[in-house]
């Protein structure tokens, strides 16, 4: 038995690197995803896998000093605030430790604790 090599590919394998073809050039014009795990929604699995980093412990036999946390911001009715995603505005109200409700001019907003970038001015 021997191979007829003047015969051209069969049809089916040419309709199929068409396909192929098409579906390649379809993901060559979307965006580039970047990082690890981008594109295929591994991002968003291992963000909620992974926790923050944790406070190392003062030892102490260690000869530096322990860590002072700081005190945490207080906030009163009337006052002039600026917040780095929501700009100038007002606190309206407080629930004592948890939240402040501030008045940012468009929009009311309840900004919770530890208020990191939130400052008095």
């Amino acid at each position: 038995m021997t191979a007829d090599v003047t015969r051209g590919p069969s049809p089916g394998l040419a309709e199929t690197s068409t396909a192929a073809r098409r579906v390649r050039r379809a993901r060559c014009d979307e965006p580039v995803a970047r990082g690890p795990g981008a594109g295929r929604g591994w991002g968003r699995i291992l963000g909620a896998m992974t926790k923050p980093a944790a406070l190392k412990r003062h030892l102490p036999t260690s000869p530096f000093k322990a860590p002072v946390a700081p005190a945490p911001k207080q906030f009163a009715v009337g006052d002039q605030v600026t917040h780095d995603v929501y700009g100038l505005g007002r606190v309206v109200g407080v629930e004592s430790g948890v939240a402040v409700l501030v008045d940012f001019g468009s929009a009311q907003e309840r900004i919770l604790s530890p208020y990191t970038k939130m400052t008095k001015l």
